[in-house]
């Protein structure tokens, strides 16, 4: 493309302190230098996290920073040592990465990569320790190594995963981050069986991914659990066959799962990050073959304790980070699972606003309205 080698100036949202709107700007984002690509972002969406850290409670605040890790979006130019990407090539940059040389990434059992896994407290590329944006040549901050809140954005190699160009962006852009968490939670660590039972705790965007996650495994029952009931009616769409709301009784809600199943359900999935859950949805599984997965994100402090007796017994524990996906080298499959009509995801997307409303789409989560509000950069 004509602008290789030059400096874009764009428009980009930053954030230029904790909790305040957003602010269109032009911004100048610089070439990409060793190992990196600089993207043209059609779509984003907000998850969570952007929200977390844009309220900057309780971690390292770091502004002014272009938020956004969810996106979809066009290779314009690569930087020097980029082989396997090209000008063009359709992308969903993601938010932690793949050297395909660590340890972690030369196991088939991890996908925590040593040198890309998710930092959020660093602000610059790794390669120089540079930012690749400026306004009035003062840097701007990156996020998670994406900042996808901006019409062109500069990202490593190892965190751009190349999907089929058929495959819509403005739907797929949710699966480089919360989709594929959580429908990875249950299909690549969970693993049901055909016609086993399924607890899933925590409703929202990811808890219903793991549910559908659930549902494409032929789950027989789904059993959602939430101390919301107005998620109750829209987790049928994902395949959610029963519910719990831990308020409408007088026990713990492990107990009651265990009665409702004849002993406990044979997989569980915790998507809340509340301790409490975690504990429920370990206690929640049968003895002998029952398996618990954490997703939820618990506050740094947290601690939970359960007794012994209850691995004894032959439950398993385990955790996951972004639904065990190694991000150039699984990502695209999943993209071809939503292709196949296999993957649902259109209903996971509940809202769309153009860039210029992009403070919409955090008014939306905050309410709590919907799952996903995709972002829509052209417009």
């Amino acid at each position: 493309m004509s602008t290789a080698g030059q400096v874009i100036r764009c428009k980009a949202a930053v954030a230029w302190e904790s909790g305040k709107p957003l602010s269109i700007e032009e911004v100048e984002v610089a070439p990409p230098q060793k190992d990196e690509v600089r993207i043209k972002i059609l779509f984003t969406s907000l998850c969570h996290t952007d929200v977390y850290f844009w309220d900057a409670k309780g971690q390292n605040p770091l502004f002014p920073r272009i938020l956004g890790h969810e996106a979809g979006g066009i290779v314009e130019s690569v930087g020097e040592g980029v082989t396997d990407l090209k000008p063009g090539d359709h992308v969903l940059p993601i938010f932690t990465g793949e050297c395909k040389e660590c340890p972690h990434c030369l196991s088939e059992e991890s996908n925590m990569c040593d040198l890309l896994r998710i930092n959020t407290d660093r602000g610059e590329m790794i390669n120089d320790g540079k930012s690749r944006f400026s306004i009035n040549g003062k840097p701007i901050y990156h996020f998670l190594g994406t900042s996808t809140f901006s019409e062109y954005t500069v990202v490593h190699v190892g965190q751009v995963a190349k999907i089929n160009p058929e495959a819509p962006l403005d739907k797929v852009c949710v699966l480089s981050c919360g989709m594929s968490t959580g429908f990875g939670a249950t299909v690549n660590v969970a693993k049901p069986k055909k016609g086993q039972s399924v607890a899933i705790f925590g409703l929202g965007a990811v808890g219903l991914a793991a549910a559908e996650g659930a549902r494409v495994s032929g789950a027989s029952r789904i059993i959602g659990v939430d101390l919301n009931p107005s998620r109750f009616e829209l987790a049928k769409n994902f395949g959610v066959t029963e519910f719990v709301n831990p308020k409408d009784h007088n026990k713990p809600v492990q107990e009651v799962i265990a009665e409702m199943t004849g002993g406990g359900v044979d997989r569980s999935v915790e998507c809340t990050g509340s301790i409490q859950a975690m504990i429920s949805a370990f206690e929640c599984v049968h003895d002998g073959w029952g398996v618990a997965v954490l997703v939820g994100v618990p506050n740094k402090d947290d601690a939970f304790k359960t007794h012994p007796v209850n691995l004894l017994n032959e439950r398993t524990l385990k955790g996951t980070f972004f639904g065990n996906y190694k991000p150039r080298t699984d990502i695209p499959a999943v993209v071809e699972r939503y292709m196949n009509k296999e993957l649902e995801l259109d209903k996971f997307i509940t809202h769309s606003v153009p860039f210029s409303e992009i403070n919409k789409a955090f008014e939306y989560m905050l309410a709590g309205e919907g799952l996903r509000c995709v972002i829509r950069m052209d417009a």
